[in-house]
Order: structure tokens, then C-alpha cells, then sequence
């Protein structure tokens, strides 16, 4: 007696049923992210990142005033080292995965190169800081923390847009459909942060005109991510690749974080009062929008691997990526 496909099997063929397999089963095994800890990690490690850096160029082209700035930016770059490290090994399950990640260093792996971008990160970052911090005893460890901010910043530089590296390395459909867009979105997004948190820092401590800076700065950052979520989506859609999520609720609350403060922005130049008020809020929703941005992205993508149609779409010959 031969065995029979049940009714509800779906072999995969050609016409409507193309995208299909075997009884709807996933054709990839979608990554074991928790979406909310590996999320807050490239949150942190942008905004850390982009804070560095942000904080190294007002100390050396900036106003004597923007000392607050700098020393700002050189406490939200140890985020990154502390929490944004505990939250990867939390998610790894076992600091001895973190630990073999550091016995070879693999040019062709996002994950190599990222691990040892956040060691770079976080010993020059750390000495930085602490030169900062002993500085009112030995004011000549003032000159070292100068000179250590510069490799602290090229580390921070690259470390808020290898995640994006590290999702488009993977097979997940949504991830890998537009790299190139997807690095602009997490690399403007993470200026966007850090110049948000370097402006509250600064308005603060009374420095206006430095955190006036810090909002223009910001409000520029955001206008690119949105043009580079266009295009994003503009690939996806092109390569038949679905960008929504269930409910679509983290979407909608990163679309709001890069687009609303962008007009309270425009509202408080509009009434050349300069409102405190409403530039404290666009800097809050901005941060809470990038934290968004990276969650959703994560979700959607996770969700993207779960849908067959999605890989089969993504994995025919002129939706690959060129030498495939």
C-alpha cells in the first residue's frame, strides 16, 4: 500500500503555488533573536557609538562652552561596554560563546569584525573616560584623553552600522534585500540618537546654543533615515518582499520617532520662540523612535524568514546579490 499526500500538502511548483512548500513550513530557520534584548544592544551600541564621536569632534573643532558635550559623550559612550555588553552575552546564553568569539579575529565575518570593533570600542572609550574623570588631579591626563578619543571615535563610528552588516550577512529575506539602505537607516539613526542625548545633556547644563546644534544635527539624521527607509522599502517592494509586521505597531512607533520630531522641530523655528519645551520632547521621541527602529527591524525580518514566499522570492538569480 503506497503512502498519500494529504490534501493540506503543498508541494513546491510553478504558477500560484511557486512560493508554497511542504505543508507551509518555513524554508529557513529564522534567527533565535530575543527582539527586545539584541534590539536594545545595537540600540546602545549606536548610540554609544554616535556619542563618541559626536563628543570627539566638538572637543576638537568645537567652542571651549561644549565642554559639557564632550564630557556627556564620553559617559553615554560607556553604555555600550556595560549594558550593551550584558545584554549580548544575556542573549548568547553563555559568556564562553562571547569569549570564543575573541580567540580569532575573521575579516569576512560581520560578527568578528563587530566583536573586536566593540573592544576597540570599549578599552579606548574606557581609558577616555577615565582620563576625563582623573583629570582634576593629574590635569596632564587631559592631553591623554584627547588623543584617546580619536581611535574611541573610528570605533564607535563603525560601531553603529556593523549590526546592520551582521543582518545583511544572514539568508533572512528582509535583512538581506537591500544592505546598503539598511546601513544608512542604522547609521543615521544612531547620530539621530546620539546628538537627541548629547542635546539633552547640553540644554541641561544651560548650554542652548550648543544643544540648538545638537538638534539641527539631529533633525538632518532623521531626514536621511527616512529617505533611506524609502528606498529600503522601494527594494523590497520591487523584489516582491513583504516589509510589514503583525499589527505593525513597532513600525508605526519608529515612523513616529523619526518623523515627529522632525516637526516639533519645524514648529519651534516656525515660532522663533525656540521652545525648551518641544525640543525636550522631539529629543525624548527620537530616542525612543531609534530604539523602535532597531526592534521592528528585527521583527520584521524574523518574520520574513518565517514566510516561505519571502526566501523564494529573495533567492531567485536576479534578486541575489551580484558573485553569488
Amino acid at each position: 500500500m503506497t503512502a498519500t499526500q494529504p490534501p493540506s500538502a503543498t508541494p513546491i511548483g510553478r504558477g500560484p503555488e511557486e512560493d508554497r512548500t511542504y505543508y507551509g513550513r518555513p524554508a529557513l530557520k529564522a534567527a533565535p533573536f530575543e527582539k527586545w534584548v539584541v534590539g536594545g544592544y545595537i540600540f546602545l551600541a549606536g548610540l554609544s557609538g554616535a556619542a563618541q564621536l559626536l563628543s570627539t569632534v566638538a572637543d576638537l573643532v568645537g567652542r571651549k562652552k561644549d565642554e559639557a558635550v564632550v564630557s556627556y559623550g564620553r559617559w553615554l559612550s560607556a553604555l555600550a561596554p556595560t549594558v550593551g555588553s550584558a545584554l549580548l552575552i544575556y542573549d548568547l546564553n553563555t559568556p564562553k560563546r562571547f569569549y570564543n568569539m575573541l580567540r580569532i579575529l575573521k575579516r569576512t565575518s560581520p560578527m568578528s569584525i563587530g566583536t573586536w570593533l566593540l573592544m576597540a570600542f570599549s578599552a579606548f572609550g574606557g581609558m577616555t573616560l577615565s582620563c576625563t574623570l582623573l583629570a582634576g588631579r593629574l590635569p596632564r591626563l587631559r592631553r591623554v584623553a584627547r588623543v584617546t578619543q580619536i581611535p574611541a571615535a573610528v570605533a564607535g563610528a563603525g560601531l553603529s552600522t556593523y549590526t546592520a552588516s551582521l543582518l545583511s550577512a544572514t539568508s533572512t529575506p528582509l535583512w538581506a534585500a537591500a544592505p546598503k539602505a539598511l546601513a544608512i537607516r542604522f547609521g543615521s539613526s544612531s547620530v539621530a540618537a546620539g546628538a537627541a542625548a548629547l542635546s539633552l545633556g547640553a540644554r541641561h547644563r544651560g548650554r542652548h546654543r550648543a544643544a540648538r546644534d545638537l538638534d539641527t544635527l539631529m533633525v538632518v539624521a532623521l531626514m536621511v533615515e527616512a529617505l533611506a527607509t524609502v528606498a529600503s522599502e522601494n527594494t523590497c517592494h520591487k523584489k516582491r518582499i513583504s516589509v510589514g509586521t503583525e499589527g505593525n505597531g513597532l513600525q508605526a512607533a519608529a515612523t513616529v520617532g523619526m518623523l515627529l520630531p522632525v516637526g516639533l522641530h519645524a514648529i519651534s523655528i516656525a515660532t522663533r520662540r525656540r521652545d525648551t519645551r518641544l525640543q525636550h520632547w522631539a529629543s525624548w521621541i527620537a530616542l525612543a523612535g531609534s530604539l523602535c527602529l532597531r526592534v521592528s527591524v528585527l521583527e520584521a525580518g524574523i518574520e520574513s524568514a518565517n514566510r516561505p514566499r519571502d526566501y523564494f522570492r529573495f533567492a531567485r538569480p536576479e534578486n541575489l546579490p551580484p558573485g553569488t
